[in-house]
């Protein structure tokens, strides 16, 4: 099934990311926020970051004849997001938390160690295990139960949380210098970058669907 949105310049970057599956994609690769910052038009986001805006928007028009990733039945999503990013933050985490203990242990004398990373990725992982956790046992079950409009509270408890969780994100893109290992790393030091810049693309992908497209269609108007 194709998808059909047509793009113009006057649509909001975080209208875009909620109707357009892949475009979350381009945004992230240009470093367009379309998350907490994503109420302004495409335009003017391409124009504070000095983007060739043909190049950008022929991106994400090109995306219309692409099939979408997360499904659009609500039952559907919300096991994709659990299959999809839950349990892969659970799996993946831990494992980073042990690689970043081991980097800076080794090169704790390197000028560019990211001392304290592995304390930012535990606290992140015992903060979105209980976040998680709330949502599946709590959340999750009343949405599939059609409870529109009496998950307020619940609602905006995850979207608070999932501000401090963008807090988290910006910690580790400063310690990490945007996830780029100095130069002559060891494998380690690479592999640990490489997995934080796919635990903040996976995070970021994952609140874009709960605030964005999921949350709205049980949220009172």
């Amino acid at each position: 099934m194709e998808q059909t949105l047509s793009i113009h310049p006057d649509m909001h970057v975080g209208e875009i990311a909620a109707a357009l599956a892949g475009a979350t994609a381009v945004f992230r690769k240009h470093k367009i926020d379309f998350c907490c910052g994503g109420n302004v038009p495409i335009s003017e986001a391409l124009e504070r970051k000095n983007l060739d805006a043909s190049l950008v928007l022929g991106e994400l028009r090109a995306l219309a004849a692409t099939p979408p990733e997360a499904p659009s039945e609500t039952n559907a999503l919300i096991e994709h997001i659990i299959r999809r990013y839950h349990d892969t933050h659970r799996a993946e985490l831990p494992e980073l938390v042990k690689l970043a203990k081991r980097v800076e242990a080794v090169h704790r004398d390197h000028a560019d160690v990211p001392a304290g990373l592995a304390d930012i990725l535990e606290t992140a992982l015992d903060d979105l295990g209980e976040h998680m956790e709330k949502e599946e046992m709590i959340l999750f079950p009343a949405m599939r139960q059609g409870m529109v409009g009496m998950v307020d509270g619940p609602i905006a408890v995850m979207r608070h949380e999932h501000d401090d969780h963008a807090l988290t994100i910006r910690a580790l893109q400063e310690i990490t210098h945007g996830y780029q290992p100095p130069a002559g790393a060891c494998r380690s030091w690479q592999a640990l970058y490489q997995g934080v810049d796919k635990l903040v693309s996976d995070l970021t992908e994952h609140m874009h669907l709960e605030n964005n497209v999921l949350f709205p269609r049980f949220e009172s108007r």
